[in-house]
């Protein structure tokens, strides 16, 4: 009986995740108008990239007052730049420039999110066209939450200055399965290997992770630093929940030492 009710369970599971779009599962965006006028408070240019004939991504770059070198940051699966862009103050203070891109179908980022690699090729192409304005030793990626598999990917294929992981996971099926432990990993369409894209990474990594994460496990980490660079680093932030590692003390001053 435990066994039909096993297949039956497994059943569903294919069901479901070969009729559902997963993009809708994995990816929460906040849509804007083209026309939309972002209002921050330091001095800002408004960027499109055009990534292929149909599409064009919009960024927003932040000018610090002394530039050292520029932040590629990669926000979460959820919310646009309008929001993101708040945290631009932690890094402009560190006197480097700083530089947040909406995927695809965020904020006034034009088209939809449709594979994993077309996220890796539209992420490089704007990377590329950001290359042709800081020397590529001055640029610190740095990736949160579902953008850390995307800034560890980046990184992997490129040579910045440093990677900064905030709340990485192992890799897509690994987490998947600490909610759903008989989820097939051949279903999960976006796998985002950070794992693998960690080894092939030539800079320093740092990794910051809260104790109290409730949505990435912090155990994600602990398996990512067994496949670190003697240099590599992890650090866990006490009593640190998912959200809200911008503002915590001990990330801004490591932060601040990092970025020196």
């Amino acid at each position: 009986m435990k066994t039909i009710t096993y297949i039956i369970v497994i059943a569903g599971l294919v069901l479901f995740f070969t009729s559902c779009s997963q993009e809708k599962m994995l990816f929460f965006p906040q849509t804007l108008p083209s026309d939309y006028k972002f209002q921050f408070n330091h001095p800002f240019t408004d960027y499109f990239f055009k990534v292929d004939e149909k599409t064009n991504l919009n960024g927003v770059l932040f000018q610090a007052d002394s530039c050292k070198g520029l932040i590629f940051y990669l926000h979460g699966n959820a919310g646009s730049i309008n929001s993101w862009g708040n945290i631009a103050p932690i890094y402009l203070n560190n006197n480097y420039d700083f530089f947040i891109l909406d995927y695809r179908g965020f904020g006034k980022s034009q088209g939809r999110i449709s594979s994993e690699n077309q996220l890796y090729k539209d992420i490089q192409i704007v990377y590329d066209s950001l290359k042709t304005k800081y020397n590529e030793n001055s640029i610190v990626i740095i990736g949160y939450s579902i953008g850390t598999g995307l800034a560890a990917q980046l990184a992997s294929n490129n040579n910045p200055k440093l990677l900064i992981l905030k709340a990485p996971y192992f890799n897509m099926p690994d987490l998947a399965h600490t909610y759903i432990k008989i989820l097939p990993a051949f279903l999960i369409r976006y796998k985002f290997m950070t794992n693998q894209y960690i080894t092939k990474v030539k800079c320093p990594i740092t990794i910051f992770h809260g104790n109290q994460d409730e949505v990435i496990y912090v155990g994600s980490s602990e398996k990512l630093k067994k496949l670190f660079k003697p240099n590599d680093r992890l650090l866990i932030l006490e009593g640190q929940k998912h959200n809200g590692i911008n503002d915590n003390k001990t990330y801004k001053k490591e932060l601040k030492l990092l970025l020196q």
